[in-house]
């Protein structure tokens, strides 16, 4: 990995701080600083967090003094319902030409676009490869943004060719943590539909999103790059996987007049990008990025499976307390006091286990630690007030949910959680393989099962 020092912009959204999280685990990365305008929404060991705007002498300045080699920029606005159309232009074409300004002599630059440089048209091929240019000029504000920004990427390239360029265009990504306008269109109960048309569609799981982006930080990738789940479903498929009703109540003719009755029933906004997909849908050939020896976790019909599945245990997991939330005064302490031991850390629950029993995955257990820097690092973080209370009983869906998927949700739970669910579980159905893998947790966790 040529990588050492690297940069990342967008540190705040999900695959911005995943990224992060997962560099800190190789021992050879030497520096990681993220930067953005609002604080990370995940805890980070040794991510130096920079509160900065997209200002190129700012972010120049940081590359310099930290003599970064790689720029990973994970900023772009791919959805209208995220901001307002000039907030996205500002960000995806000012604030990417501001980001490049601040790259010049750096080795590597990641660049996260969208599909939606390609549109959706009704004369789309099957599926875009890489060297396709969009057969139509932007159709919306949010699509020229895009391809203004890849226009600025393409000049950057052209005016560093000792720089190795990564443009990655993901499909539509779905996931627990991502609110997007297809999530928000997929989790109605009555989805709805135009009148005549099931276009295809084709997803990538917030996790590949991340496997994408350090796959593409760890091996020397120049180019573009497609990147989505594996096979296309009808839209009619998504939602019957789902569970789901279609409803086809958008006229063809009128969507736009239409798309009213959709806002009454819960959707805020039927962007046009998304009016566009219900029409005709998109495929990417993803072949390109498989052949440097990236392998996708999830096809695109695994990713609406577990996307149902979150979809079931939403209820219970937001029963269980609000997650991390980035405090400056007390991550600087944390991480620089002299007083802090390693010692006192609070042990680290993982994030997931094995259906059917207590075995944790490799990629949840603690992960390796580097050697020491010249400033003493924190240890995960402790907690700083008093133990929250006893999450109140599930939800009285908690019966009709199998063990395979109760165990699933189990490492989103704190400990205190997991001893209420325990009680709950051994009160109820008793099922020997949940409490298993409870009891598993709790004693990682050092709390009594």
């Amino acid at each position: 990995m040529t990588s050492k020092r690297i940069l990342i912009t967008g540190l705040s959204t999900h695959w911005g701080g995943t990224l992060a999280r997962a560099l800190e685990s190789d021992p050879s990365v030497e520096t990681i600083i993220g930067v953005d305008r609002t604080p990370p929404k995940v805890e980070l060991e040794r991510t130096e967090f920079v509160q900065v705007a997209d200002s190129h002498s700012l972010i120049r300045r940081i590359v310099e003094a930290a003599e970064i080699d790689t720029v990973v920029d994970t900023r772009l606005v791919v959805d209208s319902i995220v901001t307002t159309a000039q907030r996205a232009h500002e960000n995806n074409v000012i604030g990417t030409m501001n980001v490049l300004a601040a790259c010049s002599g750096v080795k590597k630059v990641v660049f996260k676009s969208s599909a939606h440089y390609y549109g959706c048209e009704q004369d789309d091929p099957a599926f875009f490869t890489e060297s396709m240019r969009r057969p139509h000029a932007p159709r919306t504000r949010l699509e020229k943004s895009i391809v203004d920004a890849e226009r600025s990427v393409e000049e950057f390239r052209h005016r560093n060719p000792d720089t190795a360029v990564t443009v990655l265009r993901f499909a539509h990504g779905i996931g627990p943590r991502l609110r997007t306008s297809v999530s928000e269109l997929l989790g109605l109960p009555l989805v709805p539909m135009i009148l005549g048309f099931d276009p295809r569609t084709q997803f990538i799981h917030e996790e590949d999103i991340a496997n994408c982006l350090e796959h593409a930080v760890r091996h020397d990738l120049d180019g573009i790059y497609n990147c989505a789940g594996d096979g296309v479903l009808a839209l009619s498929e998504v939602i019957g996987l789902l569970g789901k009703t279609p409803a086809p109540i958008l006229s063809p003719w009128a969507t736009g007049l239409s798309a009213a009755l959709v806002r009454r029933a819960g959707l805020r906004s039927l962007s046009p990008e998304l009016e566009r997909l219900l029409r005709f849908g998109r495929g990417l050939d993803n072949r390109k990025l498989k052949a440097t020896g990236f392998r996708y976790r999830y096809t695109t019909r695994e990713t609406v499976i577990k996307l149902r599945e979150h979809q079931r245990l939403a209820p219970l997991m937001r029963a269980t307390g609000e997650g991390y939330r980035y405090e400056r005064e007390l991550e600087e302490f944390l991480r620089y006091s002299p007083s802090v031991r390693a010692a006192n850390a609070a042990p680290e629950l993982p994030r997931n286990v094995v259906p059917g029993g207590a075995t944790v995955p490799e990629e949840s257990k603690p992960r390796a630690k580097p050697a020491p820097a010249s400033k003493p690092r924190r240890p995960r973080a402790v907690a700083a007030s008093a133990p929250a209370p006893a999450t109140p009983p599930p939800t009285p869906d908690y019966a009709d949910l199998e063990a395979e998927e109760i165990i699933a949700l189990l490492g989103e739970l704190d400990a205190t959680a997991l001893a209420a669910l325990r009680a709950h579980e051994a009160a109820n159905a008793a099922r020997p393989s949940v409490l298993d893998a409870i009891d598993g947790l709790l004693a990682r966790s050092g709390a009594p099962a």
